[in-house]
């Protein structure tokens, strides 16, 4: 699904030499390298503040426990995602209140979100699922009108950009009060371990999620408030330094790869190409496809005897994984989540995939279609 070993030797110099430099100066927690990479994200994106964390999971708690929620306050999360966004609410005590998705891009359904606050609503979680941002502009409008925190899972849509009926442009992450975002070794800018990040443009909220992160503390030894432990290594920070100024390019090519699959397969009523939106440009941290009258399971084991990798993200939607159920929602709740969950199947994405390998892989899935 991912070529880290090609990417890698396009880039060893820059690599190599940044893992050098924090192994010769031993500063390997908190080291120039960190400060380095957040400095050079916050431009990029434009966020005011980067905190770098552990990983996108953390990301996502410490921006939750930023709000002073109270237990059984309510926050709303898709249910065709990865279960790390309902995760964090549940392990904070408050209560994750999901709602289904849009057929076409798959992302949050604005109108779901509407049907679903209540008096006990404090927040909303949208996902970028997949590389493109969900729908914000009328998001940011609902969650004004009803005086929410929006917290952005960008863990996978770093890069893309979301344009407003005005014409402002705003990177994914730095459209809510609080963006998150994940640096597995799999995303679009990918660490060695694990990573991640968080941004806001809200100084208050970027002090405390700091503190937050660092044991809940302020002065050294002096702790203000509940905290974590959750740092960005100065090793990963490195590798990530040395491929942010690339992450354009990895993009492009990406891109290119989604547009090479849409071709072939665009005509093909079997195969439905991921939908795009006006708003939003598609990074395309998966290419996923909603089959129709398709045998998935001997798709994806046709597509493996040929050495052609196909992932399912995701087969069990929130509502329906069993650490998550609820007397509130059952089987049928949420129809459009729950017919993707049966027909999503993800092609192989990177940016090292080239013509002959995507050649291989459209012919290969058209074959076993037309058989």
């Amino acid at each position: 699904m991912v070529d880290l070993q090609s990417q890698y030797l396009h880039i060893k110099k820059e690599i190599d030499k940044g893992i050098q430099e924090v192994i010769d100066t031993a500063s390997f927690v908190k080291g120039g390298k960190v400060t380095d990479f957040q400095h050079h994200l916050e431009s990029y994106t434009g966020a005011k503040h980067v905190i770098p964390v552990g990983n996108g999971t953390d990301a996502l708690q410490i921006a939750l426990m930023s709000l002073g929620l109270k237990a059984g306050d309510e926050v709303i999360t898709p249910t065709f995602t990865f279960i790390a966004t309902a995760e964090v609410v549940a392990l904070l005590g408050l209560t994750p209140v999901v709602v289904d998705v849009e057929w076409g891009t798959m992302n949050m359904s604005i109108e779901a979100v509407r049907r679903a606050i209540t008096p006990r609503t404090k927040a909303i979680v949208p996902v970028h699922l997949f590389g493109q941002c969900a729908d914000m502009e009328p998001l940011m409008a609902l969650a004004k009108e009803h005086h929410l925190t929006i917290i952005e899972d960008a863990c996978q849509a770093i890069g893309a950009e979301y344009t407003f009926s005005n014409g402002e442009k705003k990177q994914a992450g730095t459209i809510g009060q609080i963006g998150c975002t994940s640096f597995f070794p799999s995303k679009n800018l990918g660490c060695y371990g694990d990573g991640g990040a968080i941004f806001t443009n809200d100084d208050e909220l970027a002090g405390k999620m700091r503190a937050i992160a660092n044991h809940g503390m302020v002065v050294r030894y002096h702790h203000d408030m509940i905290g974590v432990n959750s740092r960005l290594d100065s090793i990963q920070a490195a590798v990530l330094d040395a491929k942010l100024p690339h992450l354009d390019e990895y993009i492009a090519s990406r891109q290119r790869a989604a547009a090479y699959y849409d071709k072939a397969f665009r005509d093909n009523e079997h195969l439905l190409i991921p939908e795009r939106t006006a708003q939003s440009t598609h990074v395309f941290h998966q290419y996923t496809l909603r089959l129709q009258n398709v045998d998935r399971e001997a798709l994806r084991a046709k597509l493996q005897e040929a050495g052609i990798p196909a992932m399912i993200y995701y087969p069990v939607p929130l509502h329906m994984q069993k650490a998550y159920q609820d007397p509130r929602y059952k089987k049928g709740d949420f129809p459009v989540a729950e017919q993707l969950a049966e027909c999503v199947l993800s092609l192989p994405m990177h940016t090292e995939l080239d013509e002959e390998q995507l050649r291989y892989i459209t012919e290969k899935t058209i074959e076993f279609i037309n058989q």
